[in-house]
This record gives structure tokens, C-alpha cells and sequence, in this order.
């Protein structure tokens, strides 16, 4: 794979509110990630992340099945509109559909998601969201956190690349779970990305 240049071009596809979206491009806006954002792709026409996009000047597609005709379409179309952007680096931000072959391919080892748990545990499909917390507080666990992992063709099975914990309480409501791991996803995804962009972890050592 080729590596990675020193300012990447960071592409986002996510499926609502794109909040991990919004802090990653903070951290570039601010300096503290070198890095530049191109583009955002939403299967969902009436997210919020598309209208943040719109307001923010940041080049967006609205890209479903539905737009493309058929899931081999939609995936030509994400690559087509990738190589356009001339992206570096896919951030899955939310994004609640499997990436295509054709983009896995082209992108291997540059596709990053991140979980609201420690993989492997409380992963795979239908574990997303309010899911996984709820599954963290009915099995009575004293942590959860999040984890940064490249994407393969299935969920959440792709390689570590780091996590962060924090801790849940005897008296915690999954809702109290959710709100302690957003905040470390808002921090940790733009922290993982600038050990990247820096050279402190290489992708193509985990892939």
C-alpha cells in the first residue's frame, strides 16, 4: 500500500448525526491533526451530517442503493467519488452499512471505524449504538470504552488498532454508559488519527 502522505486527505461517511465527524474536523481546523477533509458521504438524505456539511463548506454525496440502482452500483459510486476527492484515509463515523468490495480493495488498511466498546467483545451485527450499552449494563461489566479498528468485510472484525476505557458503575443506566463513551470517542478517534498521521502507528503493520 502506498504510504500515507504527510497532510492525508480524510474522507467521512456516516449515517446521522456525523459528531465524531464534527470533532475530527475540529482537531484539523485547530492544527492538532495535520490533516485535510474532502468529503462526506451519507446513505441517509435527511442526516444531520449532510446539513453540517452543507453549512461548513465541506464537499458531500447523499450515496444509497436506492440513489445508485444496486448495492455493485453504490460501491463503484463511493469509489468513483473517493478517487475524485482524492481521499487518503475512509473514517467511519457512524456509518450503519458495510463497506463495498470494490472500496475495500482500493483502500485496504485505510479504512477506520470506531466502536462504542472493547472489541472483541459486544461486536458484530446489530451490536451498534444504545445496543451495546445496554448489553454492557445487563451483563453487570465494571468497564467498557471504545475502539479504533481497521474495517474488513465484516462487522467489527477487522484489526485493533487502539482503545480506551472507561469505567461503568453498579448504579450506571445504559444512558449514562453512552454519555461517558461519547465523550472519549469525541477525543480518542482524533488522538488515534494523529499517532497515525504522525507515523507512531502504521496501518500496514496491522492489516
Amino acid at each position: 500500500m502506498t504510504p500515507l502522505p504527510r497532510r492525508p486527505r480524510l474522507s467521512f461517511f456516516v449515517s446521522h448525526r456525523g459528531s465524531n465527524m464534527r470533532a475530527i474536523v475540529s482537531a484539523c481546523q485547530t492544527g492538532a491533526l495535520a490533516a485535510d477533509p474532502v468529503l462526506l458521504i451519507s446513505n441517509n438524505r435527511t442526516s444531520a451530517a449532510l446539513n453540517w456539511a452543507a453549512e461548513n463548506g465541506l464537499p458531500h454525496a447523499h450515496l444509497s442503493p436506492k440513489s445508485s440502482g444496486s448495492e455493485d452500483a453504490l460501491d463503484q459510486a463511493h469509489l468513483d467519488a473517493l478517487q475524485e476527492a482524492g481521499a487518503d484515509l475512509i473514517i467511519l463515523a457512524g456509518y450503519m452499512r458495510k463497506i463495498g468490495p470494490r472500496v475495500l480493495n482500493a483502500f485496504s488498511n485505510r479504512i477506520l471505524n470506531i466502536h462504542p466498546a472493547l472489541l472483541p467483545k459486544y461486536g458484530g451485527q446489530g451490536m451498534y449504538g444504545h445496543h451495546v450499552h445496554e448489553a454492557v449494563v445487563s451483563n453487570k461489566e465494571s468497564e467498557s470504552g471504545v475502539t479504533v479498528h481497521l474495517v474488513d468485510d465484516e462487522y467489527d472484525t477487522g484489526p485493533i488498532i487502539a482503545q480506551a476505557k472507561v469505567p461503568v458503575f453498579r448504579e450506571d443506566t445504559p444512558d449514562d454508559v453512552s454519555a461517558r463513551v461519547l465523550v472519549q470517542e469525541h477525543r480518542f478517534f482524533s488522538e488515534t488519527l494523529i499517532r497515525i498521521v504522525s507515523g507512531e502507528i502504521d496501518l500496514d503493520a496491522l492489516g
